[in-house]
């Protein structure tokens, strides 16, 4: 099944507005700078851009909250930003849509990372980023737990793992218990322990590192079994660029979905949308296929976009309709 009838469908967006999550992870902020480019620099071999505007997106963890929160369910999000002008803007915007960022850390010792791109013509020329990471401290880590305990009952728990170290094994651990449904988007440098899981939304090359398979290895399918048979979450959804999605769960037969996206003008944050949408369908009652489908739409319409973008409830349903 890769679609989903129009009233089951309906059924389950409207039970979006009814759905808390929370959102833990490596927030950030989005900068894109547009411009024209006309012509190479006589100082270097390099395009000289003429820049016309510029816009600021949350990113990272944040953008999973928004999503969370253009779909239609209500986001919380916990993470850590440094005490400066970058940290002050992300909450400015997280604010604006919705998004409640009363319970992100100010870490004196670090700054807010900054991702800025660089776009002529419709294509990013480059990205320059800028920050200053460390792990977490047994008491920021403390105090994480100690914030979500305090709120009242999530539905779910999506955790953004961007190896900037927001996350550490204490933390996840602690989160674990904390809601019937809890999602991993991962990142497999970082060696900590998955086990317990509901699910994980690696992408491709994510899905072999996690199996401890080399890159050019091209059986991807072998190596989302082995991580499933590894860490054992109840199922795992391996995002594939234009191939789409493919769903494995314990003891089924994985399920492809092909890509429903028209056109891509930009990725930036697909992987955000893609767990905020899957994770806010597990917890709204749909089947594991028909979040992962969802998904799946959700994904294509924010590739359509430039920037970091959102997908909302009319445009999923007229993603469906075509």
């Amino acid at each position: 099944m890769n679609g989903i009838p129009t009233k089951r469908l309906r059924q389950l967006l409207a039970a979006f507005r009814n759905r808390r999550l929370l959102v833990v992870g490596d927030v950030m902020l989005d900068q894109f700078t547009y411009g024209r480019c006309d012509r190479i620099s006589p100082e270097a071999p390099v395009p000289i851009i003429a820049v016309t505007r510029e816009e600021w997106h949350p990113g990272g963890a944040a953008n999973t909250a928004r999503n969370v929160g253009s779909l239609g369910g209500r986001a919380t999000l916990i993470g850590g930003i440094g005490p400066d002008d970058a940290g002050n803007k992300l909450k400015e915007l997280l604010r604006a849509e919705s998004v409640e960022p009363e319970d992100l850390l100010v870490r004196p010792n670090t700054s807010t990372i900054r991702k800025t791109r660089i776009i002529a013509q419709h294509q990013q020329l480059c990205r320059v980023d800028r920050e200053r990471c460390a792990a977490l401290t047994a008491a920021e880590a403390a105090q994480a737990v100690q914030s979500v305990r305090a709120q009242r009952r999530f539905d779910a728990i999506i955790i953004c793992d961007y190896g900037k170290g927001f996350i550490t094994q204490t933390l996840l651990d602690a989160l674990k218990r904390l809601a019937p449904v809890v999602t991993l988007d991962p990142k497999p440098t970082r060696r900590l322990k998955l086990n317990g899981l509901t699910a994980m939304t690696p992408n491709r090359a994510e899905t072999l590192q996690l199996a401890g398979r080399p890159a050019a290895d091209t059986d991807w399918h072998a190596a989302a079994e082995a991580v499933l048979k590894k860490w054992r979450p109840k199922m795992l959804l391996s995002t594939l660029g234009e191939q789409g999605m493919c769903l494995f769960q314990q003891g089924k037969p994985p399920h492809l979905i092909p890509t429903v996206a028209r056109e891509v003008f930009d990725v930036s944050g697909a992987g955000d949308t893609a767990i905020a949408a899957f994770t806010l369908a597990l917890a709204s009652g749909a089947t594991p296929v028909e979040a992962a489908t969802i998904s799946n739409h959700a994904a294509g319409v924010v590739v359509g976009k430039l920037g970091t973008a959102t997908c909302a409830p009319d445009e999923l349903r007229a993603s469906f309709d075509r």
